[in-house]
């Protein structure tokens, strides 16, 4: 997809872009596929703001997306290419042949008419889910499970995807998207090729009231803030932190601080992590 740029009529719109999606399909989204989708503006289940800056924002629907693909040897027909507003990757609707529809992450390269399937003995194309086990050394792949049968959890964002660098007895070694290099058992399943969609990231918002359409809230820097309110706060004018590095508005170091717990068991699994 390509950007469209718009020409300066007013001071956000000089700096305003939009993905142009004239290769998407026109269609309304499949009624059976979509779940109501609750807004909780950031609260957990005691009520409690525990992610910042999230409220308003359009009304969605939730697409019921099918991470697992466990329908082994049954092809499946492209219907439509369509937009999710809960995802920056755009998806497609599957037909089986047995009838049943559902939705996938749209690869790059997957046009509507495209025939896609699942299983061992898959062929090695874009759209097409495996096990590691039976995909080539070097294969660049996304959509990828953390355990067998558990659906996918790495690679999910436009433009993304893993590599496939090594299989070593029952795992296979990854090079994800972050950079970090991990072990996954083999019997995980992955689809072939990169995730659509990769101008994502170069549209440029323009104006705040956009980022309000998408459910964000404004963000104000903890340095304009009073000292009872943040540690960067308070000061004469413009003032530094007053700290060595900057800090949570709890005064947690915000910056290489590591949050991870040593102890957790799948630590083992991890070869090389993304901070190198």
């Amino acid at each position: 997809m390509s950007i469209k740029n718009y020409k300066p009529t007013t001071p956000s719109r000089r700096n305003m872009s939009v993905l142009d999606y004239s290769d998407l399909s026109r269609v309304k989204p499949q009624k059976s596929l979509l779940r109501p989708l609750n807004k909780k503006a950031g609260r957990n289940s005691y009520g409690r703001i525990t992610v910042r800056h999230r409220g308003g924002g359009n009304r969605r629907k939730y697409r019921l997306i099918d991470f697992k693909r466990r329908k082994i040897d049954i092809a499946a027909d492209v219907l439509t290419l369509e937009y999710d507003p809960n995802r920056s990757a755009n998806i497609a609707l599957i037909r089986y042949e047995d009838g049943e529809k559902g939705y996938i992450i749209a690869p790059s390269g997957l046009k509507i008419g495209d025939k896609v399937i699942s299983g061992p003995s898959s062929d090695i194309k874009s759209g097409n889910a495996l096990p590691l086990a039976n995909i080539p050394t070097g294969t660049f792949i996304h959509n990828v499970e953390l355990h067998p049968g558990g659906g996918a959890q790495f690679a999910r964002s436009a433009g993304n995807m893993a590599q496939l660098m090594a299989i070593e007895d029952n795992l296979a070694l990854l090079r994800l998207p972050s950079g970090e290099l991990r072990k996954v058992p083999k019997e995980c399943m992955a689809t072939v090729g990169q995730i659509g969609n990769a101008d994502h990231f170069n549209v440029k918002i323009g104006k705040a009231g956009r980022k309000r359409n998408m459910g964000w809230r404004p963000t104000v820097r903890g340095s304009a803030m009073n000292p009872c309110d943040h540690p960067h706060g308070g000061g004469e004018g413009k003032s530094p932190i007053g700290h060595p590095g900057p800090r949570t508005p709890w005064g947690r170091p915000a910056l290489g601080y590591k949050t991870r717990s040593r102890h957790k068991a799948s630590s083992k699994f991890i070869i090389r992590r993304r901070t190198k």
